[in-house]
């Protein structure tokens, strides 16, 4: 059995920095208590990990709004997928020290659709519903639709100018189905592809395989990036697609029979998790047993 790592896979520029901010905080405040309104990026042991360094992440199927009036005193760091003016001046009005580790990717498309806002667009965002990165940019303006599925475009409402965008980790192939679907209806409308380059760059090289038998995609199931990369595999060739969360999520029926087994990663997934994952591939392929596993979370940042 060959195993090849998909490259590039993993964490990106944008979860590299959310990171190192955390971490930092704790650094220059070693004190205070520090907060994170929601996972600061999509994986649970990244969570995890920051509670070695005493940094608590509120969840929990609150809203973001909900979250922050659990803190009284200290720091609160905004995650990754960007937060809403009006609860970042919350949370600065309650006293709170304040953190954003908003994506710079994130940061860039709300700013396109606040140009657009004020040139007069009506705003459709195509997004995954509920998910952080698109409630952000759902509470800029009332002006802005969102479009979670092909179904919602028939019911949107809209005259004049229109302004088409997207949530940054959203599939190549569902932008573009939805893009036209948009233009078929309105067609003067402009579009604006958002889709984050590290999210590109990660779906065209799993678009790219042509001959693996199995691609395994390693990422947390909240992860919107990590999900899209088992699809897009099963839509482009790829004869069997599984996501794990680490490596005692594999199976060894999966692997009985294949030749070529390709590692791939969500943008916000460990190093060391996909490291562990393909060390225990090459053990099954050496020894023909698939070993037990355990994550270490101090070794996850």
């Amino acid at each position: 059995m060959e195993i090849k790592r998909v490259i590039p896979s993993g964490y990106c520029k944008g979860v590299v920095r959310a990171v190192m901010m955390a971490k930092k905080a704790r650094k220059d405040h070693p004190g205070e208590k520090i907060y994170v309104l929601g996972r600061i990026v999509h994986n649970r042991y990244v969570a995890e990990a920051l509670e070695l360094y005493d940094i608590k992440t509120l969840e929990g199927g609150a809203s973001r709004e909900e979250m922050l009036e659990q803190i009284e005193e200290g720091i609160v760091i905004f995650s990754a997928h960007g937060i809403s003016a009006a609860i970042k001046q919350k949370a600065l009005d309650k006293g709170l020290k304040v953190i954003d580790a908003s994506c710079e990717d994130v940061i860039a498309t709300q700013e396109l659709i606040k140009k657009k806002l004020a040139e007069g667009y009506k705003v459709l965002y195509i997004g995954k519903k509920k998910h952080p990165e698109a409630e952000a940019v759902l509470s800029i303006s009332e002006a802005i639709s969102p479009v979670y599925s092909l179904e919602d475009i028939a019911k949107i409402e809209a005259e004049g100018k229109i302004f088409v965008t997207n949530q940054t980790t959203m599939s190549l192939f569902e932008v573009r189905d939805l893009f036209a679907a948009i233009a078929e209806r309105f067609p003067e409308a402009e579009f604006e592809k958002e889709i984050c380059s590290a999210t590109t760059q990660r779906q065209q090289a799993v678009i790219d395989l042509k001959d693996a038998d199995l691609l395994i995609v390693v990422g947390d199931p909240g992860s919107n990036n990590s999900n899209k990369l088992r699809e897009i595999g099963l839509k482009n060739g790829v004869k069997e697609a599984v996501m794990i969360e680490d490596a005692s999520g594999l199976q060894e029926d999966w692997l009985k029979g294949k030749e070529k087994v390709y590692v791939t990663a969500g943008a916000s997934t460990p190093p060391y998790l996909t490291d562990q994952v393909i060390a225990t591939l090459k053990k099954y392929a050496e020894t023909g047993i698939l070993e037990k596993t355990s994550v270490e979370i101090s070794k996850i940042l």
